[in-house]
């Protein structure tokens, strides 16, 4: 049973941004609203492959349409949302006409482009924010704090499971990888926040796919630090319902935290309050799995000349796991080393199934 929630403060504004989109999926509905419910952000541009697209999620956010060419169209930032295989070519093309980028998880498709984006956003003063929203949710920050407090973890679990999506392309080859590839850089990004300066070294993995999908849709990971942290990580599409949760133990207390189906936080089995959600959100899940968190945040760090903590560098890490799973998978579960020391032009899914 979770602790009952302390009072929640008023939006925070940011500085006057203007914001335009490289993407219309289903994932900019919710980056959208989280950006109309911070003052101070106006969007401005939606741009996406068909101008149908364009046009309705336009019309939603109060913008106009556009096309990936025409941007940044005068937009002080571009949150790129367009399939991974293109976000290298769309965040370079932002920061050359002279805005800051949001890129949306996964970071890229391979390791070379993830590459290009670090070296970019290094010479760009590192205007380059990596979008992992779950690091803003007010729980994960508060676990953070707390296991601060409790020394070092020397073990983490953490789970995400769904159901199997039914839009997009996200079970198509052509997207990059399956469901550790899409759903599992959550798990992993928050495996590494939590634990701190210690550096993952080896990772093994079983992935399973379907008979009618081309890519995995359930992913089981075992992560080794230079520490001996170890860390299990789970993500599958195949549960019926919506669960994501870790717990992190130290020598000297354990943090467990919930977020799906239900928001709970606990410190040694004692429920501790986290945040209500403000309450002009259309959903309280928009700061509650911190997305508006993370524009808030994103958006300060670019006009103070901050590099965000969510980074590229750190997309890359992420992506660097995700490759030596997909890899280890790939040899029936063997160890893999890390940093991933293989094929860096390759895309999750080949280096499971060349």
């Amino acid at each position: 049973m979770s602790a009952s929630p302390v009072p929640s403060g008023a939006p925070t504004a940011v500085p006057a941004t203007s914001l335009a989109f490289a993407g219309a999926g289903r994932i900019t509905v919710i980056h959208g609203l989280a950006a109309q419910a911070t003052p101070g952000v106006t969007i401005t541009k939606v741009a996406s492959r068909t101008p149908a697209s364009a046009g309705e999620r336009a019309g939603q956010m109060g913008a106009e349409p556009c096309t990936y060419a025409e941007l940044p169209a005068g937009a002080d930032v571009v949150f790129v949302a367009s399939p991974p295989a293109q976000h290298a070519e769309h965040v370079i093309e932002a920061l050359q006409g002279g805005a800051a980028v949001i890129v949306e998880k996964p970071l890229t498709t391979t390791l070379d482009d993830a590459d290009r984006l670090v070296t970019a956003a290094a010479a760009s003063g590192g205007r380059v924010g990596y979008a992992e929203n779950l690091a803003f949710a007010p729980a994960i920050e508060l676990a953070r704090t707390h296991l601060g407090a409790l020394g070092a973890p020397h073990y983490i679990e953490a789970r995400a499971l769904s159901v199997r999506p039914d839009w997009g392309s996200f079970l198509t080859e052509g997207w990059g990888g399956g469901v550790l590839f899409d759903l599992g850089v959550h798990p992993i990004a928050l495996v590494l926040l939590l634990a701190r300066d210690a550096r993952p070294v080896s990772v093994s993995a079983r992935l399973e796919g379907a008979p009618d999908i081309a890519v995995d849709e359930h992913a089981e990971l075992t992560v080794t630090f230079d520490t001996g942290l170890r860390a299990s990580i789970t993500a599958s599409w195949r549960h019926p319902d919506h669960v994501w949760d870790l717990e992190a133990a130290s020598a000297s207390g354990v943090v467990r935290v919930e977020l799906l189906p239900n928001l709970a936080l606990e410190v040694d089995g004692t429920p501790v309050p986290v945040p209500a959600p403000r309450s002009d959100l259309p959903a309280p899940q928009l700061e509650q799995m911190g997305y508006t968190g993370q524009l808030t945040t994103l958006l300060t760090d670019f006009k103070a000349g901050r590099e965000p903590e969510m980074s590229t560098t750190f997309g890359r890490d992420v992506l660097d796991l995700v490759c030596g799973a997909y890899a280890s998978a790939g040899h029936d579960g063997a160890p893999e080393p890390l940093p991933f020391t293989g094929a860096r032009d390759t895309t999750p899914l080949h280096l499971w199934r060349p």
